[in-house]
């Protein structure tokens, strides 16, 4: 059985796909890009105070599935420049304690709306 999974807190989707969907116990989250959830706009800024943002629309999405980032069991990176790896890194550090998830990082061409990060990933909730 399938829930969709939908939060004002987290930014609405911008095409045909939901924030998540949750089976059984998996939260399958979609794409978060680092717009912000009351405007749709792109945060500004520099990387950090994207990847921040990014962090924390993942992080309500998760809380709207009844879990949490520390449910992560894989997380994907899409980054314009892989120059940012390390920025990734040490932010993520701030948002996740051990065990980290799996995780991929992938150097892409271009994302949605011209940004420079975005992060899907899936949670496994240990009760439900």
């Amino acid at each position: 059985m399938r829930e969709i999974i939908t939060t004002d807190q987290a930014p609405q989707a911008i095409g045909p796909y939901s924030q998540a969907v949750k089976v059984g116990n998996t939260v399958y989250l979609s794409g978060q890009i680092a717009l912000i959830p009351e405007t749709m706009e792109l945060r500004e800024g520099d990387i950090s105070a994207r990847i921040h943002q990014v962090f924390q629309n993942l992080s309500a999405v998760s809380e709207a599935a009844g879990g949490s980032l520390q449910d992560m069991v894989k997380l994907n990176i899409f980054l314009t420049d892989l120059n940012h790896f390390a920025t990734v890194n040490a932010i993520m550090a701030e948002y996740f304690q051990q065990p980290y998830p799996a995780r991929a990082a992938i150097g892409v061409k271009e994302l949605p709306k011209a940004t420079d990060i975005e992060m899907d990933g899936i949670l496994a909730i240990s009760s439900y």
